[in-house]
């Protein structure tokens, strides 16, 4: 199997031979493990991480093609896709805030038990933002909602919305340099 290319092992992977894909495991899996290490900042989620790309190696119908690039970079392609579910993951359970639409800021409750520091400081965080958010549109705060709290990566919200990617992009960047302009504002007040 040593002999073998990345482009033949992953034809004899898609074959479901086992020694294939634990030769390419052995090229690649610290590659992915550094990779995913350094974008998620966990060591048990980067080791998931590992796990879960080569299962995708495994299970998934996607081929890789040789001649629209190494296979190296196709693999953390699938190492970035899956750091980034993760991360995005992570942020919705970590979030004490469901939503940060200043209707629903009112219904916030935390669901673990705050000290009376973490109390104002939450409720600091929201006057913050209830405040911030009114000097954004209607279009920008779903926007950020969408792209943060549901997890929609730019290329979905681009076929949601019926706009080029870059029109996305722009108007999320625009969106956060507003949010964040209007933060720090508050933020010294």
């Amino acid at each position: 199997m040593r002999n073998h290319s990345d482009y033949e092992l992953m034809l004899l992977v898609k074959r479901k031979r086992h020694d294939a894909l634990s030769e390419l495991y052995d090229r690649y899996a610290v590659l992915v493990y550094s990779f995913a290490r350094k974008a998620v900042r966990n060591e048990q989620a980067a080791r998931e991480i590992v796990q879960s790309v080569f299962v995708r190696l495994w299970t998934t119908e996607s081929e890789y093609h040789s001649e629209k690039g190494q296979f190296k970079s196709w693999l953390l392609t699938i190492t970035r896709n899956l750091a980034t579910d993760w991360l995005r993951k992570q942020r919705r359970q970590d979030a004490d805030i469901i939503s940060y639409l200043p209707e629903e800021l009112e219904q916030f409750v935390d669901k673990r038990a705050a000290s009376p520091e973490e109390y104002v400081e939450r409720e600091s965080l929201k006057a913050q933002l209830q405040s911030a958010y009114r000097f954004l549109s209607k279009q920008q705060i779903e926007l950020l909602e969408h792209f943060y709290w549901h997890g929609y990566s730019l290329s979905e919200l681009a076929a949601r919305y019926k706009e080029p990617l870059g029109t996305v992009k722009s108007r999320l960047h625009q969106a956060l340099k507003i949010l964040r302009r209007h933060l720090a504002v508050e933020g010294e007040g």
